[in-house]
């Protein structure tokens, strides 16, 4: 499986300077941490912090020449200008991180888990169940990968013919598919899935060797 499109993209223009932000997972953890949590730079932001405003565009540009290009820029003119360039993208950018997925985390019954265990998460994840290189995982946003992982236990799923309902034997199936953070690394720890099926994936796979 490859990296997802990158449609999260988000972009300041000034003045003739271009910058694009991208809300990855090596600028969510680099971010997260500024201020002791999302709560401490989302408060400075509102406040229009200078520091935290040029961090968020530093962890996140795609091209670092390119912000850097603008952040020398901006410190020449009026405050009111800077403030209208970065005020817009910025929440937005800011808006792309704390989205989420429509998996388990958005369950209101699922289990709380620190911003530094579920970003730890995702990387063993890309890295391990999607197969990305760890380059490409830094790179891919939060949400691209939780929906890979998504594609991908529907994926497993479909090759075992096992729907969120029903199991192959008709029984009520209400543990497939739902990876919270305790069952991932119970996974990890046993070094595969019980619930998959892996006969059933060389059988399926015979049929087309």
């Amino acid at each position: 499986m490859q990296p997802l499109v990158r449609f999260e993209e988000v972009t300041i223009l000034h003045d003739g300077h271009v910058v694009t932000l991208r809300p990855s997972l090596r600028a969510a953890v680099t971010i997260e941490r500024l201020h002791g949590g999302w709560e401490g730079t989302l408060l400075r932001l509102s406040q229009f912090h200078h520091t935290t405003m040029w961090a968020l565009i530093r962890a996140s540009a795609v091209s670092q020449k390119a912000a850097e290009a603008l952040l020398i820029y901006l410190c020449d003119i009026p405050l009111a200008r800077v403030e209208a360039a970065l005020a817009a993208p910025l929440r937005e950018l800011c808006t792309q991180f704390l989205a989420t997925s429509s998996g388990e985390e958005g369950r209101s019954d699922a289990p709380p888990v620190s911003w530094q265990d579920a970003y730890a998460q995702l990387f063993r994840i890309g890295t391990g169940w999607l197969g990305w290189t760890p380059a490409e995982t830094w790179a891919a946003t939060p949400n691209e990968i939780a929906q890979a992982f998504e594609g991908k236990v529907a994926q497993l799923k479909a090759m075992n013919g096992v729907s969120d309902e029903t199991d192959g034997n008709g029984s009520r199936n209400d543990h497939v598919g739902t990876y919270t953070p305790e069952r991932l690394r119970e996974i990890e720890d046993l070094g595969h899935d019980p619930a998959f099926d892996r006969e059933a994936l060389r059988a399926l796979k015979a049929k087309f060797a």
